[in-house]
């Protein structure tokens, strides 16, 4: 599946695919992991250092990991690694199906259809941890897509250590089904509104993995 260059990972200094947007939190990181291993030799309070520095530089590297995905089949597919979280009702008869982000998952998340992104709104708010209720007023990023469906409207909403979203795209560019669209840092939440006549195959406490799952039923 083709993606746009604004969205293609970068690779890794150790090979792997990392995200776009890791750069601020992985470069720190990764820098004082090499300066500590580098005088570890001759100083015993370097090599001290150098412990748990090159531990967090390789937590870094896990956090902001990017895989390649083979895309699903299917109308609507997941946005988001993660578990459902809830399957709500809306009142305009559509149903948000509500994706957790745990800080072990991968964060860049995906578009669910193919079409063209008609607005990418930053919301702000505040950041209590994205399984609580009181997260529907976290910092958040609204999507709309314009798609076969009709509108579609994602959210990625941060948490309580995810407090920094970076999108990808802007309004107006086409995107394939499965192609990057943005990144979460950390653990966080997306919510994705399926339209009005449109079945939910996934349920509860289901893991899901974005541009793999299919979130709607024939």
């Amino acid at each position: 599946m083709p993606h746009s260059q604004t969205s293609a990972p970068r690779v890794g200094i150790l090979g792997g695919r990392l995200a776009r947007g890791a750069s601020p939190w992985l470069l720190p990181t990764v820098a004082t992991a090499a300066l500590s291993l580098t005088r570890a030799r001759k100083s015993g309070r370097w090599a001290a250092a150098a412990v748990p520095a090159t531990a967090l530089a390789a937590g870094m590297l896990w956090f902001f990991r990017d895989p390649e995905r083979e895309i699903a089949q299917g109308r609507v597919i997941s946005p988001a690694d993660g578990v459902v979280q809830s399957i709500m009702p809306w009142k305009d008869g559509r149903t948000r199906v509500a994706i957790f982000m745990s800080p072990l998952n991968v964060h860049v998340n995906r578009a669910p259809l193919a079409g063209t992104v008609t607005s990418v709104e930053h919301v702000p708010g505040g950041f209590v941890p994205a399984f609580n209720k009181e997260s529907e007023n976290n910092e958040r990023v609204v999507w709309h897509f314009d798609t076969e469906l009709g509108d579609i409207e994602m959210v990625q909403i941060a948490g309580a250590v995810a407090r920094r979203i970076v999108p990808y795209l802007p309004a107006g560019t086409k995107v394939e089904q499965g192609e990057r669209i943005g990144l979460i840092r950390f653990g966080s939440r997306v919510d994705i509104y399926l339209p009005e006549g449109v079945e939910v195959a996934v349920e509860v406490g289901q893991a899901t993995t974005a541009g793999v799952t299919r979130i709607d039923r024939d």
